[in-house]
């Protein structure tokens, strides 16, 4: 694979724990574009970019897949979101 880039879309939430709901919301739904790779997504304060806390599992599945579940999640992983 050659070089890739890492477009980084500024989103402002109050606290982390919204913050961390609204950007599952958004990878979710940019997950219908085949160049995002959601399990990827983390936030971060915006004073403390460097600090990023990851909102997906990301731990890798059968496929070339992620795991899309919470981060810390229980029972075992899952590439689809229980509804």
């Amino acid at each position: 694979m050659g070089q890739r880039f890492v477009i980084h879309v500024p989103v402002v939430a109050g606290d982390l724990g919204v913050a961390v709901r609204l950007a599952r919301v958004v990878a979710r739904w940019s997950s219908v574009l085949a160049a995002t790779d959601p399990g990827e997504t983390t936030v971060s304060a915006e004073d403390e970019q460097g600090v990023r806390h990851r909102v997906f599992c990301d731990l890798r599945l059968s496929g070339d897949r992620r795991c899309l579940l919470r981060t810390g999640h229980d029972g075992p992983c899952a590439g689809r979101v229980p509804r």
